[in-house]
């Protein structure tokens, strides 16, 4: 009996995360949208500019989506207004004829690097009240639970 109490409490406790994920999310994408928009970018653009910026080295469209946790249509999508805005470029990929790389141009660097200027601030008032090692915690917690249903 406590078992399935336990279970139980369990299943309600991960169901609420679930949602205040999905609550947080959607706030999340509003406030970056509203940090960004003065830079003519929004939430998305900001991701694969993100993405782009943090890769070690070039990717292509597929490669972008999969570390995003996003479709790879999406993406593509994403690419080319922002190649059409001057944001980014495709260039050749030698492993894959049809998988071009997504490269950033100069005014693609300019924007990432102010979007992170602002992140900086907008991140340093966020963590305002809260201890590292909660912050740590529900890292963890939200990385174990992506890592299950990657998994799955």
């Amino acid at each position: 009996m406590k078992e399935a109490q336990s279970k139980k409490a369990a299943t309600e406790a991960i169901t609420e995360l679930i949602l205040e994920t999905f609550r947080l999310n959607g706030r999340l994408l509003e406030a970056g949208n509203e940090l960004v928009g003065p830079l003519e970018l929004t939430s998305a653009r900001w991701q694969v500019l993100g993405a782009i910026e943090n890769s070690p080295t070039p990717l292509p469209v597929a490669h972008i989506a999969r570390n995003m946790g996003l479709s790879r249509q999406a993406v593509q999508r994403l690419a080319n207004e922002m190649e059409k805005d001057g944001l980014v470029q495709f260039a050749p990929n030698p492993h894959h004829e049809r998988a071009k790389f997504v490269l950033m141009t100069h005014r693609g660097k300019q924007a990432c690097r102010s979007a992170m200027s602002k992140q900086q601030w907008w991140a340093e008032s966020l963590a305002e009240g809260f201890s590292i090692d909660a912050i740590r915690d529900a890292v963890h917690v939200l990385r174990r639970l992506r890592h299950k249903l990657e998994t799955s």
